[in-house]
């Protein structure tokens, strides 16, 4: 008759896959904690609370959805030029500005860009 006894459960436990699900789990977190590394600093560079973001995206399974969200929600780098010279238009055509404020405007954004 074979006995088992409780030491018997120790290597088991500590071998080589009783290890493996703790290794799953600490490198699992250290993916998502290196991609909320990366959506803090793109999140800062591009003007977003980067620390908001950087949290929603490490929550666990909740994070994968709220990084798809960041994903499509991100604006792209430089847009915020563009945007202020189809605002002026915008101005323009409502009659907001005059032509020589317009052309004024229009000049120190593109000076802004350089």
């Amino acid at each position: 008759m074979i006995s088992y006894h409780m030491m018997d459960w120790g290597p088991m436990w500590w071998g080589a896959w009783g290890l493996f699900p703790f290794i799953w789990m600490l490198g699992y977190w250290l993916v998502f904690l290196v991609i909320a590394y990366l959506v803090y600093k793109d999140a800062e560079a591009r003007g977003m609370n980067g620390l908001l973001w950087a949290v929603l995206v490490v929550l666990p399974w909740i994070g994968m959805l709220f990084l798809l969200i960041y994903l499509l929600k991100r604006e792209e780098m430089g847009g915020s030029i563009r945007n202020a010279e189809s605002i002026l238009d915008e101005r323009y055509a409502r009659g907001e500005l005059t032509r020589d404020e317009y052309l004024r405007m229009k000049e120190d954004l593109r000076r802004g860009r350089e």
